[in-house]
C-alpha cells in the first residue's frame, strides 16, 4: 500500500487498545518489555522458543493479566520464516492487528575467531541475523499503519574488541536491514529502529566473561555499572510512542560504554 498516511502514532506512552508482539518476550529483557508495554495498556503477544521457556512465558502472561491487559503465548523457532509468519498470524487472530513488533532474540558467543566452528557460525547468523531479517519482513507486511518495529542489537557494533567476531558480526547486518526497512515502510508511517545496549546484567552475559573482564566492562560505563534491562525497556516504549519520528537509527544505550 502506498500513499500519504495521516499521522496518528501513539503519544504520551499511552498504548491502550494497541497490540505488541515481543519476540523472546518471556523473561529477562524481553519479559520486562512485555510487562512494561502492558503497563501502558497494550495487549501483548509473548513469544518464546519452546518447552524450556514455556513456564517463563506463562508467568509473564500472568503478570500482564494482573496489570489489566491481555496476553497470549506463542512458541516457535524464529530461525524458520514459517514460525515468524505463524507468530504474527496468532497475534492478528487474537487481537485483530499488530501495532508494535519488538525483537529481543539473540545468542552470545565469546570465542577466538580461529576456534569458531562452522556449526557455531551458522547458529549465530541464523539466530542473530536471519531471524531478525524475516521478523522485519513479516512486520512490514503485517503491522498497522503508523506502527513501530524495534530490534535489540549490541553496543559491540561500535567497539574494537576481541572474542565477539560472530556475535557482533551477526548483529551487524541488522543495521542494514533496519535502514532498508525504515525507507521501505516509511510511506505507511512505520518507524524501524535498533537499540544497542551495553553489556547487560543478565544471565546471558556472565558465562562469556571472566570476573576481571566483568569489572572492566563495568568501569567503562557511567556510574561503573553494567546496563540494566530497566535502562532499555523504557526506550522501546518511547520509540513506539513519543519517539515515533525517530526511524532508521541504532540508539546506543550503554551509559557511555562506547560510541561512534
Amino acid at each position: 500500500m502506498t500513499g500519504t498516511v495521516t499521522h496518528s502514532a501513539i503519544t504520551h506512552e499511552d498504548m491502550s487498545g494497541k497490540t505488541a508482539v515481543v519476540a523472546a518476550g518471556a523473561k529477562n529483557l524481553g519479559g520486562l518489555i512485555s510487562t512494561e508495554l502492558a503497563r501502558s495498556g497494550a495487549n501483548v503477544v509473548v513469544h518464546h522458543h519452546g518447552d524450556s521457556s514455556r513456564a517463563d512465558a506463562e508467568r509473564t502472561v500472568a503478570e500482564i493479566a494482573a496489570l489489566g491487559a491481555e496476553a497470549i503465548t506463542v512458541a516457535g523457532d524464529l530461525t524458520r520464516p514459517a514460525a515468524v509468519t505463524a507468530l504474527f498470524d496468532a497475534a492478528i487472530d487474537a487481537f485483530g492487528s499488530v501495532d508494535l513488533a519488538v525483537n529481543t532474540v539473540g545468542k552470545v558467543l565469546r570465542k577466538p575467531l580461529v576456534e569458531v566452528t562452522e556449526a557455531e557460525y551458522d547458529s549465530m547468523f541464523d539466530i542473530n541475523a536471519k531471524s531478525a531479517f524475516f521478523f522485519l519482513a513479516e512486520a512490514g507486511k503485517r503491522l498497522s499503519d503508523n506502527g513501530s518495529v524495534v530490534t535489540i542489537v549490541t553496543s559491540l557494533l561500535a567497539a574494537f574488541t576481541d572474542g565477539y567476531s560472530t556475535y557482533a558480526g551477526s548483529k551487524s547486518p541488522v543495521e542494514h536491514f533496519t535502514r532498508a526497512a525504515a525507507k521501505e515502510f516509511a510511506d505507511r508511517g512505520i518507524s524501524v529502529n535498533n537499540i544497542a545496549p551495553g553489556p547487560m546484567d543478565t544471565p546471558f552475559f556472565y558465562p562469556q566473561e571472566t570476573p576481571e573482564r566483568v569489572e572492566f566492562h563495568k568501569s567503562q560505563a557511567m556510574g561503573g555499572r553494567l546496563t540494566e534491562i530497566s535502562d532499555i525497556a523504557p526506550i522501546v516504549k518511547f520509540l513506539a510512542t513519543d519517539g515515533h519520528w525517530i526511524t532508521g537509527q541504532t540508539l546506543f544505550a550503554n551509559g557511555g560504554y562506547t560510541t561512534r
